[in-house]
């Protein structure tokens, strides 16, 4: 299996989650998440998968700032509802690496560990995402401006609009590759948490 060479150099994201410590997986329950295993996950890399990832990212670095986050135990409520665009990928990459979960989320273990209900749409927030602490009730808005740094419809059309050719359509993936490494040369750019 062979990702693009800059998968390297993004950051990984560190959480501690004590269901997973609990139930011996790892045993410490230390996690360190890649981007590419989020790549696995979602399928594919894409502006939306990439976002998603650095939200979570960035947005957990200024909520625990030099604590360790804890997985299962962050709220994360959307604006947009579920149906929206992307929406949907956005909240399976902000649930993968978070633990919070919808209605269909870990009910727990003895009234601990609960991951339902950790996850909404439709939320009254100007930001994209905010994610809470449940330990603290602190919270942070996460914003996402891809079109400050690329336009994926663009290059997306050189492959499957009426002027695409046999070059463009061979080089898109190449292109694509390019894109996206160009929002994780810029997170500063596309990126803003309050």
């Amino acid at each position: 299996m062979k990702f693009p060479e800059y998968y390297k150099n993004i950051e990984s994201i560190e959480l501690f989650d004590e269901l997973a410590m609990f139930l011996g997986a790892p045993e410490d329950g230390k996690y360190e998440i890649h981007y590419h295993e989020i790549v696995k996950m979602a399928g594919h890399s894409c502006a939306t998968v990439a976002g998603a990832y650095l939200m979570v990212l960035m947005g957990l670095k200024k909520l625990y700032e030099n604590e360790i986050p804890k997985r299962g135990e962050i709220k994360v409520e959307l604006r947009d509802k579920a149906e929206e665009g992307s929406i949907g990928v956005s909240a399976t990459v902000f649930s993968n690496i978070t633990g919070a979960a919808g209605s269909l989320g870990f009910a727990g273990i003895n009234g601990k560990y609960t991951r339902r209900n950790l996850l909404s749409f439709n939320t009254n927030i100007v930001g994209f995402v905010r994610f809470t602490r449940m330990d603290n009730n602190k919270s942070v808005e996460v914003y996402y401006y891809p079109a400050n740094v690329v336009y994926p419809g663009n290059i997306m059309m050189s492959a499957i609009g009426p002027q695409a050719t046999d070059e463009t359509k061979k080089t898109f993936p190449y292109r694509w590759k390019q894109m996206i490494g160009e929002i994780f040369n810029n997170i500063d750019k596309v990126i803003e948490v309050k």
